[in-house]
């Protein structure tokens, strides 16, 4: 397994999770609200014996409200309500683990094996899921209970059958996302079992949406548990119960209403506990594995002390990215994907960002706006943007700068827009952020920066949805949205990617404009070499995380340095002869992890010698301003 896919291989994931759950402040309340009812139902039934067979208490003192000698009151037959409370736990409790542990046994084996098979196996598990689906449970429940009346075990483990069909659901599901992961194929490839791959490799990515979905059916189980014992169908009398002491209060709740509070109180906080826990689960899941997941909480940022600081160049830039570094983490240690990158552009200029796929183009816009994904984190650099190192703001300060000095058009227009709310509300919420204007002001805002994004008929584009709006149309509204802070930069990533041919040059045409009549600053990233030419003064070439050349414009078009600039250049399909196989690079760009020795491109060079081979490469800056990563280019001019 490469360092790259390393990246996303199950890691520790029992103690992690444990971990980042306990740093919850809600998770701990609800555990420790959870342990302290189960210690209750260990506990009470022994320190309070005889309570389970109490038909009757004091006659003397019915109905009485809470006081000193009986801090909940007493029930209709004088009996104590606290005491009863305290040891009908118990009985509420192993209902509900009776439940858990049958849905559990049986969901999350046979969706594991559902998802993981797959095939004939799948479809007859589904098939029966399905089935059960459809199957109305309170019934059967009731129907099992007239067999074995007052039964709770016969009661709780049909419950926890009738509803392992969800887990299934859900285990299924999880497991189908991950069963060909690169990491899952080389498991199979090394021979590993099937049952090692699901107990080792799958078991704990599916974890987090199981918790959350047990956590969810256990607040249902104790609700069924305590309206089956609510009907007298469970619990014999006169042993308490939840469900049954509520039933109890019912009977005589116009003279005496407080009896249904202390256990309608008590299930309703169990089963919120429940819930709570589980939603606390599934965001602390989705942050352990999910490499897109929200950016780690964070105070001041700073470059691990292994890394040498960058001094401060003097710059009139207003950005200036200098040496940046960017690591993930992974089970063989930090995994270097942006390798000292240096980048800087002036106020009111557009500077291009070229290179394939998985050369660190992105990365290195996200890490200028602090939202590297996963585990990712600058390990060296600095990002000064107006005389500010954005590598050691905090979170907050970043909130302050992103969006409204910094602002960002991503690759896919429309997955940015919320579906369920207007285009012109959504304006809205960022004029209000950003500028502190009441609604009317920002309303009418919005509609003037659609039009100056050249939408026709603002107005109605402001009524719509989402889903209204082409590809064109929407890529429009991203860039108002970019606009809505006023920012002095503008990082735009790939901002014409799946629009057609003419579209893409309006879309160029409202970029230039911008920036000439706002004196924004524009970084654009692509593939396009076209689009780069169209609007871009200045290009820096990136490859294997790393910037192999950099000049204005026309210079690198006329004249390339690089042999991966000529290579990128000599790919461009409209320069290719009709009928004639199009030009390519051979060989694909090495994963981070697996970077060679000197030269990142030599494997797919057609000039590379031995010393290529031999040690980093430096860039090198030329006299005429240019600067690229070659050896042979340094023989050349030397």
């Amino acid at each position: 397994m490469s360092a790259a896919e390393a990246i996303q291989s199950p890691v520790q994931w029992h103690s992690t999770f444990g971990r980042r759950l306990l740093k919850r402040p809600l998770a701990v309340s609800c555990l420790a609200f959870l342990v302290v009812v189960g210690l209750v139902g260990v506990i009470a039934p022994i320190a309070l014996p005889g309570i389970e067979t109490q038909h009757a208490g004091n006659l003397l003192q019915v109905n009485q409200a809470p006081s000193w000698d009986h801090l909940l009151g007493t029930d209709q037959l004088g009996r104590d309500v606290l005491q009863r409370l305290l040891v009908g736990t118990r009985v509420t409790i192993v209902g509900v683990l009776e439940a858990v542990v049958v849905l559990v046994g049986i969901g999350v084996p046979v969706g594991l094996a559902a998802g993981y098979l797959g095939g004939s196996f799948d479809r007859v598990a589904m098939w029966v899921v399905d089935l059960a689906f459809s199957i109305p449970g309170i019934i059967i429940v009731i129907l099992v209970l007239s067999l074995y009346p007052e039964n709770m075990p016969a009661a709780m483990v049909t419950l926890g059958v009738l509803l392992a069909p969800l887990i299934v659901r859900v285990t299924r599901s999880a497991t189908l996302q991950i069963r060909d992961a690169p990491y899952i194929d080389a498991a199979r490839v090394s021979g590993l079992s099937g049952a090692f791959i699901v107990s080792r490799h799958v078991l704990p990515r599916v974890s987090g949406a199981v918790i959350v979905q047990v956590s969810f059916l256990a607040a249902v189980a104790l609700g069924a548990q305590a309206g089956l014992a609510f009907l007298n169908l469970l619990v014999p009398a006169p042993a308490p119960s939840w469900g049954g002491m509520v039933q109890d209060g019912t009977n005589v709740l116009l003279i005496h209403p407080w009896l249904i509070w202390p256990p309608g109180m008590a299930i309703a906080l169990t089963m919120l506990a429940f819930s709570l826990l589980g939603d606390v689960a599934r965001d602390v899941s989705t942050e352990l594995w999910s490499p897109s997941s929200t950016p780690k909480k964070r105070g001041r940022r700073s470059a691990p002390k292994r890394f040498a600081a960058v001094p401060q160049v003097e710059t009139s830039s207003l950005l200036s990215v200098q040496g940046l570094c960017i690591s993930f983490d992974s089970q063989a240690g930090p995994v270097l994907a942006v390798d000292d990158v240096s980048i800087d552009i002036n106020a009111g200029e557009v500077v291009g960002v070229v290179g394939e796929s998985g050369c660190g183009k992105s990365l290195t816009l996200a890490a200028i706006l602090g939202l590297l994904p996963g585990n990712g984190q600058i390990t060296g650099g600095r990002i000064d943007f107006e005389g500010r190192d954005l590598v050691h703001l905090s979170e907050r300060e970043l909130r302050g700068i992103r969006g409204k000095q910094i602002a960002l058009i991503a690759q896919d227009a429309m997955s940015g827009l919320d579906p369920c709310l207007r285009i012109g509300v959504q304006l809205e919420e960022l004029i209000r952020r950003h500028t502190g204007n009441g609604r009317r002001l920002a309303r009418r805002r919005a509609v003037e920066l659609l039009a100056e994004v050249h939408l026709a008929n603002p107005e109605q584009v402001a009524r719509s949805y989402a889903h209204q709006l082409s590809g064109g149309m929407a890529q429009r509204v991203a860039i108002a949205r970019a606009l809505a802070g006023e920012p002095s930069l503008l990082l735009a990533d790939e901002p014409t990617t799946a629009l057609d041919v003419t579209i893409q040059a309006e879309i160029l045409d409202l970029l230039r404009e911008l920036s000439s009549t706002r004196g924004m600053a524009v970084l654009l990233v692509s593939h396009d070499w076209g689009v780069i030419a169209d609007v871009c003064e200045r290009v820096f070439v990136m490859y294997s995380g790393e910037v192999v050349e950099h000049a204005a414009a026309m210079p690198i078009y006329r004249s390339p340095l690089h042999p991966y600039t000529k290579a990128l250049l000599l790919a461009d399909p409209r320069d290719s002869d009709r009928g004639q196989a199009l030009n390519s690079i051979g060989g694909t760009v090495p994963h981070p992890g697996e970077w060679p020795v000197g030269c990142r491109f030599q494997a797919r060079c057609g000039i590379a010698v031995s010393r290529c081979a031999e040690s980093k490469v430096r860039l090198t800056n030329l006299p005429d301003g240019r600067s690229t990563r070659c050896l042979r280019v340094e023989e050349m001019q030397a």
